[in-house]
């Protein structure tokens, strides 16, 4: 999704609208698979309303903003800090137990925001997009808690819970675009809106299994695969060094270590 998000950018420019096409397109893809699962209690989810503004509501418009400032590859590695902050409020709010490689992690992690600091950028990469990447680590840790949390007090299904944080988040997107994405920043941004779509549904099926602690840390390694795709199909514009490739591992191995010994 990061990636398509940066390659929609070489045909339409504006991240508001940008914003709004990815999320719309993005809803209309958790509707149908939560269509597609039955019959359900729509209006029992409204709590998952509220998450919706936390993320995709305000998340993503920070996400694709940091995008457009420093990159697919550099905004992947920042987020990938998540865990970090998400296992932190699990700890206090949830109760869930820490241990000393938690915390090892936990440093892995902060060496891998270190090396990503102290790395040289190109000059068209405008340092602002690394803040606006690090709200987006707040508001996701915000996110995976709060789903966490509303997953054991809830018969919603995950497939209707994801529709319902989805819509919030397209309705905020065009709110803030102030007019609904073009038919071509639909096209540009569609591709980024099915894997935005389909890997909320998944997202969601997934904390409503299994702890914050044990799931963020996996979808952490998002990281590498941004870095990843991003050296091979941007490497023009994401030049992608020794540096960011250390910090992307790092924060990899933090985020596997807190879920090996949640």
């Amino acid at each position: 999704m990061t990636v398509g998000i940066r390659i929609g950018f070489d045909r339409v420019q504006d991240a508001a609208l940008a914003t709004a096409a990815t999320v719309t397109v993005a809803f209309v893809v958790a509707a149908v698979v939560a269509i597609g699962a039955g019959p359900h209690d729509v209006l029992a989810a409204w709590p998952f309303l509220l998450a919706g503004l936390i993320a995709p509501g305000a998340s993503q418009l920070f996400f694709t903003f940091a995008i457009r400032s420093v990159g697919a590859s550099r905004t992947s590695v920042v987020v990938g800090a998540a865990p970090l902050v998400a296992v932190t409020i699990a700890f206090i709010t949830l109760g869930e137990p820490v241990s000393a490689p938690l915390v090892a992690g936990a440093l892995l992690i902060v060496g891998g925001g270190i090396a990503l600091i102290a790395e040289r950028r190109p000059e068209h990469l405008k340092a602002s997009g690394l803040v606006l990447a690090g709200i987006c680590t707040l508001l996701f840790a915000a996110r995976d808690n709060l789903v966490r949390h509303l997953s054991g007090t809830t018969a919603v299904p995950p497939t209707v819970a994801a529709a319902a944080t989805l819509l919030v988040g397209a309705l905020v997107a065009v709110l803030y675009a102030r007019r609904p994405p073009s038919g071509a920043a639909v096209r540009a941004f569609a591709p980024a809106g099915l894997c935005f779509g389909l890997s909320y549904v998944c997202l969601f099926e997934a904390y409503y299994r299994g702890r914050v602690s044990v799931v963020s840390p996996l979808v952490a390694t998002e990281t590498l695969w941004g870095v990843g795709l991003s050296a091979l199909l941007l490497r023009r514009t994401e030049l992608v060094g020794g540096r960011l490739v250390a910090g992307a591992a790092l924060i990899v191995l933090g985020a596997m270590l807190i879920g090996i010994y949640r």
